[in-house]
């Protein structure tokens, strides 16, 4: 089983970006899963760039990961989402093996014939994002050479369409881990409560898992703190978390994009000439890129920074809230510029909006960051 490294020019993924964003606003009103852009990214290679090499794959590193999920963001949020769990996940298990054997087996043979996405379903309806802390209330309860699955979970992106869910459970003996579940599965269910601002094609749905049966070796353990206390690993940043803020800067780029476009073909008939030739105009596109340079500048620096060796841990998580300001301004500065065009479906603007504001829910959130750098710096030295 090999899987070729993808093409990353620049012509090679703006060909994906474009073909991608060619069905991008009919499965915003549709909701349906974006298959044909998913599809777009996986005759690419795009999908399986983060395979191992120990498997067959590339294998490539955080930057290229970037660079692609960018590419992909700026043809469809949606799938740039989807794509992102799926390539994280592939990181995850070169970087320590964890799956079932027959498992990722399967998935990479699914993997060669069309796209077989995968996603850790973690959040809850009660409970919310684990990075706010808490266990989980879905289980896993030993059963002779099976884990028996059950529990509800919220926000599960992917939908139907997922291959696997990486499913965060506490387990009987009082571990708390993730079980690695096939999407079919006896027992799961959907519940379609997906209604979101943006986003729209994701199908981040509600699952319901009940007495469902997996292999004891489907367990993966996460070890809790010295003091006996679990934290979850998504409450900070680290070296793989960067793929959602890359695929969002895909997003305001898309916003420049049709800005610009806008601009160029706006002519008003009192000015009797394009608004791209007016100097408030050219302004304002010059500060919506320069946000897009500061947020590139930010993620690409920061990754560049981690291959160094340089001690930057405390600061990931700051950096991926500066990258989410910086996203978000971009693309709120294109729609304030071009007032009721820019909030009408008739007009991409408003889509990419929707999508980009989506950037604030990803962990760890803007508040949490703070409080914590803030606490970081309060008690230095003590």
């Amino acid at each position: 089983m090999s899987f070729p490294a993808p093409d990353l020019a620049p012509d090679a993924l703006a060909g994906v970006t474009e073909e991608i964003a060619a069905t991008a606003a009919d499965y915003d009103r549709t909701g349906e899963l974006p298959w044909k852009g998913i599809e777009a990214a996986h005759r690419a290679g795009l999908l399986t760039a983060t395979v191992g090499t120990q498997f067959g794959g590339p294998g490539l590193g955080p930057r290229d990961t970037a660079r692609i999920l960018t590419a992909i963001g700026e043809g469809d949020a949606s799938v740039g989402l989807l794509a992102a769990n799926v390539l994280m996940s592939h990181a995850g298990q070169a970087a320590r093996p964890h799956w079932p054997e027959a498992f990722y087996a399967d998935l990479l043979a699914r993997s060669e014939t069309g796209p077989a996405l995968v996603n850790a379903i973690r959040a809850e309806p009660e409970l919310g994002a684990p990075a706010r802390g808490g266990l989980p209330k879905t289980t896993a309860t030993r059963d002779g050479d099976d884990w028996v699955l059950n529990g509800r979970k919220a926000y599960a992106t992917g939908g139907a369409g997922l291959a696997y869910h990486v499913v965060w459970v506490l387990a009987d003996d009082g571990r708390v881990g993730h079980l690695i579940v096939p999407g079919d599965r006896p027992g799961i269910s959907w519940v379609d409560t997906w209604d979101h601002l943006g986003l729209r094609a994701s199908n981040t749905h509600d699952v319901v898992y009940d007495d469902v049966r997996v292999p004891a070796a489907a367990f993966v353990e996460i070890p809790r703190g010295p003091d006996g206390v679990y934290r979850d690993p998504a409450a900070t940043a680290g070296p793989q978390s960067f793929g959602h803020p890359a695929l969002y800067i895909g997003v305001a780029r898309a916003a420049r994009s049709a800005f610009a476009e806008f601009a160029r073909n706006r002519v008003p008939a009192a000015l009797g000439k394009p608004i791209a030739r007016t100097e408030r105009i050219q302004a304002v596109a010059g500060e919506i890129d320069l946000r897009i340079t500061e947020a590139e500048t930010l993620l690409h620096g920061a990754l560049l920074r981690l291959e160094a060796g340089d001690p930057i841990a405390a600061e990931l998580s700051n950096l991926k809230v500066a990258i989410a300001r910086s996203v978000i301004a971009a693309t709120q500065t294109a729609v304030a510029a071009l007032g009721n065009p820019g909030l009408s479906r008739h007009h991409s603007l408003e889509r990419h909006l929707r999508d980009a504001l989506c950037i604030r829910v990803h962990p760890p959130q803007e508040d949490t960051v703070l409080l914590a750098s803030g606490r970081r710096i309060l008690t230095e030295g003590r």
